[in-house]
């Protein structure tokens, strides 16, 4: 399987703001990153083989720094949208765009 490219929607819930604002820096350097009370709201393009690797290696490096981080994350790609909580898959339905929404309102 092939890299595909992947677009992330994630709240993370951290009690080390400074630590892992860090780390997201360094995985997602062209991502938008936004302080939240209980954390951040990110948004970025990322590649990868799949949803389910890419949301790992995300968990995975933020439990390295907080092993109480938690992740909401939505990851797009081809039209199909995946959700997962923390290493949790949590669904997967088509994504939204102009022409779904449209399509939903006619």
């Amino acid at each position: 399987m092939g890299e595909r490219q992947f677009t992330l929607v994630a709240r993370i819930r951290t009690t080390d703001h400074a630590a892992l604002g860090a780390v997201l820096a360094n995985l997602i350097p062209h991502g938008v990153m936004t302080p939240t009370p209980d954390g951040f709201r990110v948004e970025a393009e990322l590649e990868g083989t799949s949803a389910r690797d890419l949301n790992r290696m995300l968990l995975s490096a933020l439990r390295r720094v907080d092993h109480r981080a938690t992740l909401h994350a939505a990851w797009t790609s081809e039209e199909t949208t995946e959700h997962f909580f923390d290493y949790t898959a949590r669904g997967t339905h088509l994504a939204q765009t102009p022409e779904t929404d449209r399509e939903a309102n006619h």
